[in-house]
């Protein structure tokens, strides 16, 4: 059981990590307290009253009351992000002891605990604004997709951003070969199989291989190759949630994974080449990424068939145009002990900086 009163929610200032405030005399309460901060990777600060010292009561993100320390709080002055957390379901005074000490939460446990763990997971990881996050996808085998999704991380990094790249195509060969990783210390997707619930966003990104100023999540070399949903929309929620932005590399066939990553994918780019074949297959793909993903872009390469440019491709498939995806030979081949796709400063590097430029402008993020 939970409740909420009508005030705004605490923030972190400036995304810094900070220690959430647990007040109560409960030894069973604390050691449950205790337990969830731990779940959420945060190590709180301990009283049995408000703290009279180091400002504990108005610098802690979060501070947790417990049903039995209501009265000792009372004098303490009003402000936002305090939750009571009781045990008594049918206790109708509770609500009473909230409005008294300015409560924005009530709290019963056991049943609110995944509420709590996730907001204490956010004060502990200072949340900001999520990342933009770009799927890619090929119309057809061959398409490009790959590449581009490499291309398009490798510039984003290049610019600054916190960049993630997600392999999610379990039969594509692994990004981590075509950025020329393969041998890179870092966890691979099958250490995430089991993952439920709340992900650490910054051990997500610490455990990952870094490889051209990038994390990357791929696949090993081994025979797993399916991540259930739910831990698909674990990881993905806490890549999200470290800001920047993330790029998706996805397969043709939606499966409910893959669905689970498209319910977090911001813009999708459908590679296609100008072809009458590749844009048949493309309008199969939309249709079915299209029943997920709401904003879906039409990415055409060249080189066009007699009757065919990217603003008639586009056409056919009833989708805006998102440009013209250059023609270079990094992406027709696969990486060959050169630089990664994007690194250079060519058309497909410059393709992928116009791309961001609009955007993070549409995102509101630049």
């Amino acid at each position: 059981m939970t409740g909420t009163f009508t005030h705004d929610p605490p923030s972190a200032a400036g995304g810094r990590q900070s220690r959430p405030l647990i007040i109560t005399e409960d030894a069973e309460l604390l050691d449950d307290l205790l337990r969830l901060c731990a779940a959420a990777g945060a190590t709180p600060e301990v009283h049995h009253c408000v703290p009279e010292r180091g400002g504990g009561w108005e610098a802690a993100p979060l501070v947790l009351v417990g049903d039995d320390a209501a009265r000792r709080v009372r004098g303490a002055a009003r402000r936002h992000g305090v939750v009571l957390v009781g045990r008594d379901q049918d206790d109708p005074g509770v609500w009473k002891r909230a409005v008294r000490i300015g409560a924005d939460h009530v709290l019963m446990l056991p049943d609110g605990e995944q509420w709590l763990v996730d907001r204490i997971a956010d004060v502990a990881e200072g949340v900001g604004r999520p990342a933009l996050t770009v799927g890619v996808i090929g119309g057809r085998g061959g398409a490009g997709a790959s590449t581009l999704a490499c291309a398009l991380a490798v510039t984003s990094a290049r610019e600054g951003l916190r960049t993630l790249l997600v392999d999610a195509d379990p039969l594509g060969g692994g990004l981590d070969v075509l950025l020329g990783g393969e041998t890179a210390e870092g966890l691979r997707w099958p250490a995430f199989a089991a993952s439920r619930g709340r992900v650490g966003s910054g051990a997500l990104e610490e455990s990952l291989p870094r490889l051209h100023s990038l994390r990357v999540l791929s696949w090993d070399r081994g025979d797993c190759v399916a991540i259930p949903p739910q831990a698909v929309r674990a990881v993905l929620a806490a890549a999200r949630r470290r800001g920047g932005t993330v790029v998706v590399d996805l397969p043709r066939r939606i499966d409910d994974s893959v669905a689970e990553a498209l319910a977090q994918v911001d813009i999708g780019l459908l590679v296609v080449p100008a072809e009458l074949r590749a844009v048949a297959a493309a309008g199969r793909v939309a249709s079915a990424a299209g029943m997920v993903l709401r904003d879906l872009r039409v990415a055409v390469r060249g080189p066009y068939a007699p009757g065919l440019d990217d603003r008639e491709v586009a056409r056919l498939l009833g989708l805006p145009l998102a440009g013209e995806v250059p023609v270079e030979t990094g992406l027709l081949r696969p990486h060959e002990g050169k630089a990664p796709p994007g690194a250079a400063r060519g058309p497909l590097a410059r393709f992928c900086t116009g791309f961001w430029e609009r955007a993070l402008v549409e995102a509101g993020a630049a």
